[in-house]
């Protein structure tokens, strides 16, 4: 199913939007739209991989989250060593 599309406007320098139309008239991108939709998802994608990164450091001070976490990690042991084709002791 295709996503839905909303039109916006943007302001851009001018510069960056000759850049982008060189790039769909040589055939870089398959047009401006879409070349800026990419850079738009890398963008996002570059943000919500900063956001986990800083979520994770503030859960690593949470001792409550690093407690389940440990538990967690014990209850698994004997699954994962079984899985690294390792016995348990």
């Amino acid at each position: 199913m295709a996503a839905k599309l909303k039109n916006v406007t943007f302001s851009l320098p001018v510069d960056l939007v000759e850049k982008y139309k060189a790039y769909a008239q040589n055939n870089y991108i398959p047009s401006v739209n879409a070349g800026v939709r990419e850079a738009l998802e890398e963008y996002a994608a570059k943000i919500e991989k900063e956001k986990l990164k800083i979520e994770m450091m503030q859960a690593a001070q949470d001792p409550l989250f690093m407690q389940d976490l440990a538990e967690s990690m014990r209850a698994f042991e004997s699954s994962d060593l079984e899985v690294m084709g390792r016995e348990t002791e």
